[in-house]
């Protein structure tokens, strides 16, 4: 039987992918509401699978799976997402994560990904799968593609509202780092401020409005 963690701040969600599972024949052994939580968790747990929401307070899914797989680079990460964007699914596989499902998916296909992802095997549901291949056709310069890994993980935090310091204690780093990070994030975004940032997120589709 495979054993998963699952890691997403919404106490529904959880269940739901609990119940999901279950009938799967997947054990559960633990949950997680944060980034932070599944790495403290990981060790003592050892689960075959990690279930990762990206849009969770603190450090998000996609710094998480970095930490994770620093942890352990055996670390098999599914990434699971309600946005529609590019930016996401290659960032989060970039990091590390074997798999990425958007939850818009049918419910089937989470068995199939958390399978898949269990046996090594990466794994992108057929709609991100095109999102993705469009993306690249396109060609266009978004966040994703004009930001550093550290710089995009920084920018989503400031477009969500976080402040310098809130980020520091959560990325541990000095603030004066994160300060720099956020001068060439402006820089390279155009962005005068923090509440450009979060514009500039909102038509990259890389918030929920």
């Amino acid at each position: 039987m495979i054993r998963a963690l699952l890691v997403d701040d919404h106490a529904l969600v959880r269940m739901g992918f609990r119940m999901l599972l279950g009938d799967a024949q997947v054990d559960v052994v633990g949950e997680a509401e944060s980034g932070e939580q599944a790495c403290a968790l990981y060790a003592s747990l050892a689960p075959d699978v990690v279930l990762m929401d990206l849009s969770m307070p603190g450090m998000g899914g996609i710094e998480a799976v970095r930490k994770l797989l620093a942890q352990d680079p055996r670390a098999r990460v599914l990434a699971l997402s309600a946005h529609q964007d590019a930016a996401h699914p290659r960032r989060v596989l970039r990091a590390g994560a074997l798999g990425y499902l958007a939850k818009r998916s049918a419910p089937e296909a989470l068995t199939k990904a958390v399978q898949a992802v269990a046996r090594g095997e990466r794994f992108v549901d057929p709609d991100t799968a095109q999102v993705l291949a469009l993306a690249h056709a396109d060609g266009s310069d978004g966040p994703a593609e004009v930001l550093s890994e550290r710089e995009f993980s920084i920018f989503l935090q400031l477009a969500a509202g976080g402040s310098v310091a809130q980020i520091a204690d959560t990325l541990s780093l000095s603030a004066s780092t994160v300060g720099t990070h956020l001068y060439h994030i402006k820089q390279k975004l155009h962005a005068g401020n923090q509440s450009e940032l979060t514009l500039v997120a909102l038509r990259w589709g890389l918030l929920q409005a």
